[in-house]
């Protein structure tokens, strides 16, 4: 059984003026996403700046997200890191705090092989008992798993159950889907690609678009899931243009301009993310005006 179906939110972390995690912000952000429809929290992703957090704040914030959500949805962490160790670690810790599964990106700049990839992802599975979901972005990470290695992972190793995918790549994600035959668990890492991919049997989306619109997200995958194909069609086409203004810069930069846009007050970002440019901005606000969120 997948751990969600439907749209899970890749959640931002708001900071305080001194760059601190803010807690109940993101209490009151975890409130809203619930109430607005999302099917599962994603926290420390990339969304939620996991890169500049030490261990011991991406361990509390990830208890704190379960401790708030209190199981009403499914809590997925973010654990990957490019260190086995550290990826072991961090999992196992995720685990402690009350993760339903982990999102597990492929390790960056050292670039393993495929042998090393199938070795690092059935170590760090194998050190835990909750579901694994691989992370594949090659764009950010410079690493690409080739479909057969998705595969013989999810077929192999009892825990790792699917896969986040990024590549933007519908032939490899064609082929893995033939050869997986059913046991690959496949969501969309792109806002803009959730319809096709749905179309090839993904379970959803890990979504950014949610962070603003949980409700229209949700929607988008539970139209397709209802057998109404066109309707899904139209939300997702009706938010191309804002999903295209949220990563006009590296997210998270404009989602959570976006945010604070809609009155949130999440916060700034840590460096060496800096804050939107002006004229950016001003796009991404009447993105949001034409698709009635501001």
């Amino acid at each position: 059984m997948a751990i969600f179906e439907g749209a899970g939110v890749a959640l931002i972390t708001p900071f305080c003026g001194s760059g601190e995690v803010n807690y109940p912000k993101l209490e009151e952000i975890l409130e809203e996403q619930i109430a607005g429809g999302t099917d599962a929290i994603i926290s420390c992703g990339t969304t939620g700046e996991s890169s500049t957090m030490t261990h011991e704040e991406h361990i509390q914030v990830v208890r704190f997200t379960c401790q708030v959500v209190k199981g009403r949805i499914p809590v997925i962490a973010g654990t990957g890191s490019n260190c086995t160790r550290e990826a072991v670690h961090l999992s196992q810790e995720a685990e402690k705090a009350g993760a339903d599964g982990l999102l597990l990106v492929t390790p960056y700049y050292n670039k393993a092989t495929q042998k090393g990839l199938i070795a690092h992802y059935t170590e760090i599975a194998d050190s835990v008992k909750i579901p694994c979901l691989l992370y594949h972005i090659p764009g950010r990470t410079g690493v690409t798993m080739a479909p057969a290695t998705i595969a013989a992972l999810c077929r192999e190793v009892p825990n790792i159950v699917g896969v986040k995918e990024a590549s933007g790549n519908f032939s490899a994600m064609a082929a893995l889907m033939q050869m997986a035959d059913g046991c690959v668990d496949l969501y969309s890492g792109n806002d803009d690609q959730i319809v096709p991919l749905l179309s090839l049997g993904g379970k959803g989306v890990i979504s950014v678009l949610s962070n603003v619109a949980p409700r229209q997200t949700h929607d988008i995958c539970q139209s397709f899931f209802d057998g109404d194909v066109k309707k899904s069609c139209k939300l997702q086409l009706d938010a191309i243009e804002l999903i295209g203004q949220l990563f006009s810069e590296v997210n998270p930069i404009p989602v959570k301009a976006a945010m604070n846009l809609m009155g949130k007050n999440v916060g700034g970002l840590r460096m060496p993310l800096t804050e939107m440019e002006p004229e950016h901005q001003k796009n991404l606000a009447a993105a949001m005006r034409a698709y009635g969120i501001l």
